[in-house]
């Protein structure tokens, strides 16, 4: 017994040590986001033209100093391999030149490297069988280490130190400025000879660069990028193109400089141009799905493989808008894709990089992508990002940055401490025609009252009780303030928005269908809403899939599943039968044709593949399967089936411990659960039963289950 006692206690500290001693690239935490997003979102070309953002793109700190502190057991050896020019201190003492090794002696000791670099983010990796780099080094970009006329250092108690950053970078051999998606070749479906050149079928939406076989001659190649056949066929009007000059004697092939977005490719070559086959290198970002469903009805699943593929061909670098024309991180769209990823890949270090690269650096001089709502959504995305994930580290590491951006927020409130925009300020809401931007709007209020109760949360993380005092009243105030001066009782809705102090007339969806699932309305209110504003068909529509997330969204929050599968089989199902192969940015049933295609003026100004557009991926999995968490990283979490029309379904959510399955019928339902406790809550005519069940009655035809962690709940029930 002793033994073994003896060989387990070896093979931990075997698993110990080897858990420790994985080497990693490291940098100033948020500066590699930073870099890498100014280099994805300066991609952008319309029709050849180089067409970069229009807000400020922060960069990298440029001079970084790294140091841990380590009991090392023996004396060992230790590889170097730095981003830029440095220097090396072992216990405060310099180390010549710039060493690849160097020899760690036994005990403990601080090592240090100082480095600078322009071009790339500053990083280091440090292998030995002890001493490594990962996060758990500390940073800065300012050590304030300064030396006086007797040779004395400074104490550096005016340093501040974070942890490092880091990501997959796992072999000295792949730093962080090399990091590139992946790609995997595919073939067209269908290739067409035109009287100069070749129009080429792909099948579906795709990503890219373009590949040219068997190209030979002297002259120049046209390439026009379409979304539709329409699109590839106007050369005058395409959004995309690409034009190379050829000089090639013998048969070669040649990639595209660029990645776009297409299903058809027209490529038009002069006559001293010989050209066998087009195909094309497909990039994208390696994540696999962990979130799925399944269900009785065809065309919701088909709605659900469609989402699922418009999101992975928008989840790359960093979550972005739209792979056809912007191509940059948007916080409103992003937002979407924070939600819609808890249900299908669950994929955090592509949420946090996302945020911190959406937050730049200070000093804090616009709103996020000038818009003023998509601040106060970054501030949702982090607030989400904590719930889903249970991530504190991340909340301690970045509340500094959380806490300028919200008092420049603060700052711009007009006398009546309301937000109103002021010049530079893009009220956005949402694309749609003649709404109204003056005066302070009620949908920025409320926004801006959650964005408030984030900050209060994360204040108590980081133990500034300070600030939850502060940002806890002024959130109490500001949804006090935000009833009395937009409800309007007659109406039984927040009016759109006040202005010169007086409530305009005109009420819309927006704040009412955020303050529903926000849970700011009483359940008199909420239903008041339910019946003047969310059913309403004299309420101005929504066009967007954008806005149509938020409104499905609401009607779930309501009970109203069945009306929701209606339409999301209207308008997701309105796509799929104009032959959509990803979903759009604007979907209006009352176009005909190509006019389906234009937006901003332009006749293919529309993107295809819009993030947003795969919301129903987020309703599915929280509102149908309703899966949802109710703290922090799943340690507590409720599953609410909700089968709203249909007469099965079977799927899994992802969570930080495991993937919590679900089936549903409307007589039988089975909960595969977690590590963490959950409840599973449902409503049936009749009591429900199962072996060893614990069934609690709340009143009206709902019941209560405990949910065990790594245990499987079956009830038999009789469905409302």
């Amino acid at each position: 017994m002793k033994k073994i006692f003896i060989l387990l206690t070896m093979l931990s500290l075997g698993a110990e040590l080897t858990a420790q001693s994985r080497a990693t690239w490291i940098w100033y935490p948020g500066d590699f986001e930073v870099w890498l997003s100014n280099r994805m979102q300066n991609r952008r070309t319309e029709r050849g033209s180089f067409f970069p953002p229009f807000w400020r793109m922060d960069s990298h700190f440029v001079l970084v100093d790294f140091h841990k502190v380590f009991e090392v057991p023996a004396e060992e050896q230790v590889e170097l391999h730095v981003e830029g020019q440095y220097n090396v201190k072992i216990d405060g003492k310099g180390i010549s030149g710039y060493p690849r090794t160097i020899t760690m002696p036994a005990g403990k000791h601080k090592l240090s490297l100082k480095v600078f670099c322009q071009d790339r983010v500053p990083a280091i990796f440090v292998k030995g069988k002890s001493v490594v780099s990962d996060s758990s080094w500390l940073v800065t970009y300012e050590d304030k280490e300064w030396i006086d006329a007797s040779g004395k250092a400074s104490d550096q108690s005016g340093t501040t130190w974070l942890s490092a950053g880091s990501w997959n970078f796992d072999s000295s051999s792949t730093p962080p400025s090399k990091f590139t998606l992946a790609t995997t070749p595919q073939q067209a479906v269908k290739t067409e000879k035109t009287a100069d050149g070749l129009l080429v079928d792909f099948g579906k939406e795709t990503f890219g660069y373009v590949k040219l076989e068997g190209l030979k001659g002297q002259g120049r190649v046209s390439v026009y990028y379409g979304e539709s056949k329409e699109e590839a066929l106007a050369t005058e009007t395409c959004e995309t193109l690409d034009h190379l000059d050829i000089n090639l004697p013998a048969k070669k092939y040649t990639l595209t400089s660029l990645t776009k977005a297409f299903r058809f490719v027209n490529i038009k070559f002069d006559s001293g141009i010989s050209l066998d086959k087009v195909s094309m290198l497909y990039e994208y970002l390696p994540v696999a799905d962990r979130g799925d469903f399944r269900c009785s009805d065809a065309e919701i699943n088909k709605i659900y493989d469609i989402s699922k593929y418009t999101f992975h061909l928008n989840t790359r670098e960093f979550f972005i808008d739209g792979i056809k024309r912007d191509r940059w991180i948007w916080s409103g769209d992003a937002y979407q894709s924070f939600l819609m990823n808890y249900y299908l890949l669950f994929d955090s270090p592509s949420v946090t990089r996302t945020l911190l690269a959406l937050r730049g650096k200070d000093p804090v001089s616009s709103h996020m992508n000038t818009i003023m709502d998509y601040t106060f959504y970054w501030f949702l995305g982090i607030s989400d990002y904590y719930l889903y994930t249970g991530d504190k580290k991340f909340i301690e590491q970045f509340y500094p940055r959380m806490q300028s951006l919200m008092e420049f927020c603060l700052a711009r409130r007009n006398a009546s401490g309301l937000m109103e925009g002021l010049p530079g300020d893009w009220v956005f809401i949402d694309w749609a025609d003649g709404l109204s931007k003056q005066g302070a709007v009620s949908f920025e209020q409320l926004l801006l009252a959650r964005s408030l109760e984030t900050m209060a949360t994360c204040a108590g993380i980081v133990n500034d009780k300070d600030g939850v005092t502060k940002y806890g009243k002024l959130a109490e105030d500001l949804k006090s303030r935000l009833f009395s001066v937009y409800w309007n009782e007659q109406k039984q809705a927040l009016v759109h928005s006040l202005v010169d102090g007086k409530q305009t007339d005109n009420v819309t969806r927006y704040a009412n269908m955020f303050g529903i699932f926000f849970d700011y309305f009483s359940e008199q209110q909420k239903q008041g809403v339910k019946k003047n504003v969310l059913l309403n068909d004299k309420i101005q529509k929504i066009t967007t899939p954008y806005m149509r997330f938020y409104e499905l969204e609401a009607l779930c929050a309501m009970g109203e599943q069945k009306h929701v599968t209606s339409e999301m089989k209207d308008y997701w199902g309105g796509m799929l039968k104009l032959g959509a192969t990803s979903f759009w940015e604007e979907y209006d049933p009352s176009k005909k044709g190509a006019e389906h295609y234009s937006m901003y003026g332009r006749p293919f100004g529309k993107s295809l593949c819009h993030a947003w557009g795969a919301s129903p991926l987020y309703l599915l999995g929280k509102y149908y399967l309703g899966v949802k968490p109710l703290s922090p990283g799943y340690a507590t979490y409720v599953v609410e089936p909700a089968l709203g029309g249909l007469k099965w379904m079977d799927g899994k959510v992802p969570a930080p411990s495991g993937d919590i399955k679900v089936y549903c019928s409307t007589t039988e339902i089975r909960v595969q659960g977690i590590a963490g406790r959950g409840v599973l809550r449902i409503k049936s005519k009749t009591k429900p039963s199962g072996d060893r069940l614990d069934v609690k009655s709340l009143g009206s035809q709902i019941y209560e289950i405990g949910i065990a962690p790594h245990s499987t709940v079956k009830v038999k029930y009789s469905a409302l």
